[in-house]
């Protein structure tokens, strides 16, 4: 059979080869990328709150993401938004959205910024069978606001690269829809990703945090 991990290293191999190289051909496989990520290499352990949290967010492509409709009388309104936090393997952790007002997250947050956007470990893959909801199956909400950046800046530039490199539709999407690029201010951080309740992670923490090969 014929498998390609990152670098082409795993070639066509018979039923008969050793478990160390299976296990190599595993490893790598894992180190393939979809849409322009990475899905499941170096992920830390849970005591490293700070580094988990920045992982999870790199590693996903979508969440759900909640602002306050205020043609409901401010209930929160969840809705399932894809973003990117960086470009491939280089997340800085801030979230970037692609967001039309003809959507009604974008309408509701110019009226009022506050926000919270949760993510799950689930559809990365690195659960195993566990339901979402188990502990070990990681979690994260950010809250903060949801702010309209200037289209014509450089962080507006960046944000796009970031999202069309995650989602490489987004640039053949509706001209006439208006996109407009948002992001989340981050100023609170809800992790769970073992047993014991949240960890503990600030803002500040979960932002400074550095990746090291």
């Amino acid at each position: 059979m014929r498998m390609r991990g990152r670098n082409g290293i795993c070639r066509s191999m018979s039923m008969s080869m050793s478990m160390s190289m299976s296990v190599l051909c595993v490893v790598l496989i894992m180190q393939e990328t979809v849409n322009g990520r990475l899905i499941s290499v170096g992920k830390p352990g849970h005591e490293d709150a700070a580094a988990y949290a920045r992982w999870l967010v790199s590693r996903s492509s979508w969440g759900v993401l909640s602002t306050l409709a205020a043609d409901r009388g401010g209930a929160p309104f969840g809705n399932v938004v894809s973003f990117s936090d960086g470009m491939p393997g280089e997340g800085a952790g801030i979230p970037y959205f692609y967001l039309t007002e003809l959507d009604p997250t974008a309408g509701y947050a110019l009226k009022d910024e506050r926000c919270s956007f949760a993510i799950s470990e689930h559809p990365i893959g690195t659960c195993g069978t566990v339901d979402p909801e188990n502990p070990t199956c990681a979690k994260i909400t950010l809250f903060g606001k949801l702010i309209l950046i200037d289209q014509g800046s450089k962080e507006a530039e960046f944000a796009k690269s970031a999202l069309f490199a995650k989602h490489r539709e987004m640039k053949d999407w509706p001209k006439n829809h208006k996109f407009q690029v948002f992001k989340l201010q981050i100023v609170d951080i809800f992790l769970i990703n073992w047993f014991g309740g949240p960890k503990p992670l600030t803002v500040d923490q979960y932002l400074q945090w550095k990746m090291t090969m």
